[in-house]
């Protein structure tokens, strides 16, 4: 183009395009002097000039790009019903699994790569190529992924690495391999969560359904991306897990303070307007609209084009500018007021008692000068200058307040008015596991400060720790609660220090006080490789000393209060409420620092933890107004010769200092990297702890597989739905054997693949039968033990047990509805009132009477369909119809003896059929035979006796398992290729007659 229009700034040797163009750029030019040249007068500095100008520009291209994509957005979702239909298709999917977004790409298979589709559904990532007549099928569930990196290398280009315990799968190629990433990131993050707990299966199912219309096919991909963009803006303003963001548009702030307007982004959600500048630390606004009073458009002017003012009810006013779609934001911002109810809280006093000081005054002074300049409350301008602030350290009575203000905390109070208490009427004088180590714990709550030393404090502590375990049974209590609950007390009121730990607990250090701390593991690994990149050397000897893993639970979990002075961690704890959890990394890499000569000279682990743990003992702040507490720790671990002094001001000037470059995005990337592993690493500890609890026939690689197998059955049964739910099937609070269930379904195809007993047709029934004998519950779910039960009684026992449990399988349902203990002998009263002895380890007889003559037929055809794959079939099947005959005449016999005493039954027999039951009375039965002649009647024919006594493999039923899945697969893609070459009516014709 001969014209283009160029952006270049007085102090830049950099230019930017701006437009091009032949006449036409003559309009381009007059629209820019009408819009933008007046507006950016207002800018001081030529960055902010230069990101306002760009942004413009590239909203009014997307703007013209939005027209374009409706017209094709209909082609589009017509190819995504078509890419799940051949999913589903080729990799056997049913129609509840639900594929997110497919994307072109190459799967590396050794150094060559292959071209093909990769899908990315809800539960798995699957990939297809079929080039030159090579066929290649993947299929990985999320759960199963141990790694998911991004990188670059020689060999591999620009690519993504998905790794699981068994392999690594490279996948390259993206047409925009970022946008790939951060799904994949995302679906493996559920998948971690599915592991963790039971909640994120209902999450799964409240993803949108895909719709058969072709207009809404997108609406998962969609549903996922604003999940990412709401969790985004609750962390990035320390917002409640159900605010949703509406929306958010480019803007100016005028900021009184410094005279000037701030570039940034306006977000609006259902409670809250926030605002964020575009460089960093230089302005954050949250306003609650509960706290709005007024929402008006201003006059609008070239210099200040579209502004929108807001007023508060503390008569604060905030002025936005040069917003795209006022109209509509000053509207939506009007409809959410409507829905916004007015809230009050009421106030008591805390615990601690404040000291007066000089300093404490000139604290609180400076903050008063801050808080004329910027606003007080949860409208206040937080800027760099209030971070400056809080490193001085909050004046003791302003700490409960700016605790509470950035936190969050106080917009959930203020939004729950009254929920505490009623949450402590509801929970007192109930009893639980959590009560009982709350009240273990109470009097361990910081026994050295004064305000725990009576009972005012205690129960104030205890009602805090019990209503939280109340309003949230999933966590209950963890120890290191009440170390930071009970500091929480000193500044803060009941309500608010409630309110406090819930901010903690459920949104600042997400999952660290579960049963399995998995978050402060997360974060333990996240500070291994904060080391690795910032101490190297360190790093490397502390690794083999292995000291990390050992100090970072304690410094992270109590935030350093259980291992420094009380009055030098209340900083830190002042930092974290305003910074995050990145403050804390910050601190914890500034020790090591400190202290890194001393600990490459250590030997043992024991030697380096007392060098830290001295050196934290005598972290002083020498500001304090309050007494000095003396640090148990310290007593205990000093010696001769005092070590020197640490001021803790000193030592969170050098965290910022030397590792301020810490940014909560980076540490939210490196959490996802060590959830994985973290999450991946209990699951293998669960593996072990069911392959070593409990002794089985089964060596540990077999247990070790059947429990992948059987876990992979309750998984599918979560993802696909069934009639009951997640919460039901997996139990965290049991033992590890019993924490996993499946329903008669998943029991069927388990039992079909790894049975010995092979029936045919007849193994449904068969695995129904012996489903309802070991659901000890009748709850309709079996666990992982009771399943192992059954398969090794298959496998392992000898011929007598084995015919016993064959038995059992054929009683009537109803006469097996009572069984407690199935791996001992026991004998339970049915409702007919006949001993049943149930067990593995059965002793009793059996006795097989008229009534029940129909399942003396289903036993013998259970044993005809068994024979029918043996090698040695016809010499089973006339053995089988020798003993059936003589067990027939027997049966005549005992018709003709007319009847049997009760006298002459001993305590273990069984008896099979209806009616009352008397000692002493006459049973009127027309057939019967005892198993003890059962037994007998086969120990006469050898082939039988060989068959129960052969020792079965389950290695090879394992095997054909695994390879099941690929030959589906396989099957299903030899089929859409054989229709693909124009055979379809052959291939239907094929399908019809089998």
């Amino acid at each position: 183009a001969p014209y283009r229009i160029l952006l270049q700034t007085a102090d830049s040797q950099i230019y930017w395009n701006i437009a091009c163009g032949e006449l036409e750029i003559t309009e381009h030019w007059d629209w820019l002097e009408s819009n933008l040249l007046q507006t950016i007068s207002i800018f001081d500095n030529d960055e902010d000039i230069t990101t306002f100008v760009k942004g413009k520009i590239c909203g009014i291209i997307a703007e013209e790009n939005r027209g374009k994509q409706g017209e094709e957005q209909e082609e589009d979702c017509g190819k995504f019903r078509e890419a799940e239909l051949k999913m589903r298709r080729l990799f056997g999917m049913p129609e509840e699994e639900k594929l997110v977004n497919y994307y072109s790409c190459s799967y590396w298979k050794g150094r060559v790569p292959r071209q093909g589709w990769l899908y990315l559904s809800v539960n798995h990532l699957c990939f297809y190529s079929f080039l030159l007549g090579k066929e290649v099928t993947l299929v990985v569930q999320w759960t199963e992924v141990t790694q998911l990196e991004k990188n670059a290398t020689l060999v591999f280009p620009e690519s993504i690495r998905v790794s699981t315990r068994s392999t690594e799968h490279f996948f390259s190629m993206f047409l925009n391999i970022n946008d790939t990433f951060k799904l994949m990131e995302q679906l493996a993050n559920i998948a971690m969560r599915q592991l963790l707990d039971n909640e994120a299966f209902a999450a799964d199912r409240s993803l949108p359904k895909p719709c058969k219309t072709l207009k809404n096919v997108s609406a998962l991909k969609r549903d996922l991306d604003a999940r990412a963009k709401n969790e985004r803006y609750r962390t990035m303003f320390r917002l409640t897990q159900d605010e949703r963001l509406d929306g958010h548009t480019d803007c100016t702030l005028w900021t009184p303070f410094a005279k000037m307007h701030v570039v940034g982004q306006l977000f609006i959600s259902n409670n809250y307007i926030c605002f964020n500048s575009r460089e960093e630390d230089l302005c954050q606004l949250i306003i609650p609209l509960r706290e709005v009073s007024i929402v008006e458009k201003a006059d609008s002017s070239s210099v200040l084009p579209c502004p929108v003012s807001i007023s508060t009810k503390n008569k604060m006013n905030f002025l936005f500018a040069n917003l795209k779609d006022r109209d509509f934001l000053v509207q939506r911002i009007s409809d959410f007021l409507q829905r916004t109810p007015d809230s009050s809280y009421g106030d008591t006093s805390p615990l601690s008692l404040i000291g007066h000081s000089m300093k404490e005054k000139m604290k609180e002074e400076a903050w008063n000068i801050h808080f004329s300049e910027f606003g007080r409350g949860v409208c206040m301008y937080r800027t760099s200058r209030t971070r400056e602030l809080i490193l001085n350290g909050i004046p003791e009575r302003l700490r409960g307040e700016l605790w509470l203000l950035f936190s969050g905390a106080q917009n959930e109070m203020a939004t729950h008015s009254g929920y505490y208490g009623d949450l402590v009427e509801q929970a007192m004088g109930l009893c639980s596991l959590a009560t009982e180590e709350i009240e273990r714990d109470l009097h361990r709550s910081m026994p050295e400060h004064r305000a725990f030393q009576n009972e005012m404090g205690i129960a104030a502590l205890r009602r805090v720790l019990t209503a939280y375990a109340h309003r949230n049974p999933s966590i209950g209590y963890c120890q290191a609660m009440n170390i930071v609950t009970s500091v929480l007390l000193l500044y803060c009121t009941e309500e608010e220090a409630f309110w406090l730990l819930v901010a903690l607990c459920e949104r600042m250090l997400p999952d660290y006080y579960n049963t399995r701390v998995v978050g402060a593991l997360v974060d333990q690994g996240v500070f291994e490789e904060l080391t690795r990149a910032f101490l190297p050397l360190l790093y490397e000897h502390m690794q083999e000393l292995g000291v990390i893993s050992t100090i970072s639970l304690s410094w992270f979990l109590t935030l350093f209060l259980s291992v420094m002075p009380f009055d030098s961690a209340v900083l830190l704890v002042d930092c974290f409420f305003y910074e995050g959890i990145k403050v804390i990394f910050q601190v914890a890499l500034a020790v090591l620092h400190d202290n890194m000569d001393a600990l490459l000279s250590c030997n043992d682990e024991g030697e380096a933890m007392t060098i830290l743990g001295r050196y934290l003992d005598n972290v002083v702040n020498k500001q304090t107004v309050t007494p000095p507490i003396p640090h148990l720790h310290a007593l205990l671990t000093s010696g001769d010769e005092p070590p020197p002094e640490i001021d803790v001001f000193d030592l969170i000037k050098s965290s910022y200092e030397r590792f301020g470059s810490l940014r909560s995005d980076v540490i939210e990337q490196m959490r996802f990297k060590q959830r994985l592993k973290v999450i991946q690493s209990l699951e293998d500890t669960a593996k072990r702890s069911v392959v070593g609890s409990g002794s089985s026939a089964f060596s540990i690689e077999e247990l070790e597989e059947l429990y992948c197998l059987f876990k992979s059955k309750h998984m599918t049964s979560c993802y696909w739905g069934s009639s009951s739910s997640a919460a039901e099937r997996h139990d965290p609070s049991l033992p590890y054997l019993e924490q996993y269930r499946i329903d008669p379904a998943q029991f069927i195809q388990l039992f079909t693949a790894l049975a010995p007993w092979t029936c045919g047709g007849h193994t449904p029934t068969l695995s129904a039968r012996l489903f309802r004998l070991l659901d000890q519950n009748q709850d309709g779910l079996v666990n992982f033990k009771e399943f192992i039960t059954g398969l090794s009684g298959m496998y392992h026992g000898d011929m007598t047990e084995k015919l016993k449990l064959l038995y059992k399988l054929h009683l009537p349902p109803g006469n097996i509805e009572t069984i407690k203990d199935l791996p001992k002998m026991n004998q339970v009263r049915t409702g007919s009132g006949l001993r049943l002895g149930l067990g593995l380890g059965l002793t009793a007889s059996v006795c097989l009477c008229l009534s029940v003559q129909e399942q003396f037929i289903e036993l013998c055809k259970t044993l005809y369909n068994m024979f029918s794959e043996e090698p040695l079939e016809q010499e089973l099947y006339h053995s089988i119809a020798t003993v059936a005959s003589l067990l027939l005449r027997i049966g005549e016999v005992g018709k003709n003896s007319g009847s049997l005493q009760c006298e002459d039954i001993a305590d273990d027999t069984v008896l099979i059929g209806g009616g009352e039951q008397r000692r002493g009375s006459v049973l009127d039965v027309d057939w019967s035979i005892t198993f003890e002649q059962v037994l007998a009647s086969l120990l006469t024919e050898p082939p039988l006796v060989d068959y129960f006594e052969k020792k079965r493999d389950i290695q090879s039923k394992m095997a054909a398992c695994r390879a099941q899945r690929a030959v589906e697969r396989q099957m299903s893609t030899i089929s859409q290729n054989r229709t693909s070459l124009g055979e379809l009516a052959l291939g239907q014709t094929i399908l019809s007659d089998e």
